[in-house]
């Protein structure tokens, strides 16, 4: 097949891809037409059915869509104006060629996750991590394949875990180089900040956000989902208990940016400058990678505030 990130500006294309949304719309004139989101393991594209004729079937969301379209160029992105359409059998397509999925081996990364648990000597913190991420069998699973976001950073397969391990690692670091954090309580915050990512997004191929996560947010869900366990482990502090969910409300840093706290302890600052740095930093990654034959500077970037380009371009 050939995939999103190789498609070009009046090239004709036949393929199948996912049909992650479709919404039925009307031009000014009052005309009926389809917008779509179409995906690949490469990315997504906008997509549109101009013409509702006998060549476009009936299709919804989460279809895998036999299509035949040409590329244009719209507003400076990519757009696919489909002329016929149906909903692909099964047997036809594999579903790995449609979920983007993390270039790192999945195994490997919860291996060194469980080292990281085990490097937390304090029990009710070590008997909570491994509450989450060895005995609870469902979260394990569903921990490896989940994404951390809906969009902008490690919003793949695999991209909750690498996310969660990358910001435990930098915090590893920092604990290593204050001596005055609290190692066990930094590292407990890093590897459970986002895990209430698991109720507040959708698992793959859909990845939107739920209805109960639309309403609280991964912050306070997660901070729930902790509190509960927290509960099950017999003589946890209460002070540690809520130093713990502290650092879980403020990892985001700011109230505009979505805590409901802004960090009062050392623990908390640290993790909402991890949290920030890892997505920054994969955001900028995605970014280069995802620039095709693209060569020097990519524009203005909203999240950077800043013109881009990669280094030596």
């Amino acid at each position: 097949m050939r995939y999103i990130n190789e498609f070009r500006e009046g090239e004709n294309i036949s393929g199948i891809y996912l049909c992650k949304r479709k919404q039925v719309m009307k031009t000014k004139a009052g005309k009926t037409y389809y917008s779509l989101t179409l995906q690949d393991k490469t990315g997504t594209v906008d997509g549109k059915v101009w013409d509702l004729t006998s060549a476009i079937e009936h299709f919804e969301d989460l279809n895998y869509i036999q299509i035949e379209a040409q590329i244009t160029l719209f507003n400076n992105a990519l757009q696919v104006n489909v002329r016929r359409a149906r909903v692909a059998a099964e047997g036809e397509y594999d579903v790995t060629d449609y979920m983007p999925v993390t270039k790192k081996n999945v195994d490997e990364m919860y291996k060194r996750l469980l080292e990281m648990v085990d490097s937390v000597a304090e029990p009710h913190l070590n008997a909570l991590l491994k509450s989450f991420f060895v005995e609870d069998k469902t979260i394990v699973e569903e921990f490896k394949k989940h994404s951390a976001a809906k969009a902008i950073h490690h919003a793949f397969v695999g991209g909750l875990l690498e996310h969660s391990l990358s910001v435990a690692e930098l915090c590893e670091f920092m604990a290593g180089k204050y001596p005055i954090i609290n190692h066990d309580l930094l590292i407990t915050a890093a590897l459970l900040h986002d895990i209430g990512k698991l109720k507040e997004i959708s698992s793959f191929p859909e990845n939107d956000y739920t209805d109960e996560g639309q309403l609280l947010g991964h912050i306070v869900m997660g901070a729930v989902m902790i509190s509960e366990r927290m509960d099950k482990i017999e003589g946890f502090p209460k002070k540690l208990g809520d130093e713990l969910k502290h650092c879980i409300l403020a990892h985001h840093g700011e109230l505009e940016f979505g805590s409901p706290k802004k960090p009062a302890l050392i623990e908390a600052l640290a993790l909402a400058h991890a949290d920030n740095l890892d997505a920054k930093l994969e955001s900028f990654t995605e970014t280069i990678d995802n620039k095709n034959e693209q060569k020097g500077w990519l524009g203005f970037n909203k999240m950077f505030d800043s013109n881009i380009r990669a280094t030596g371009e």
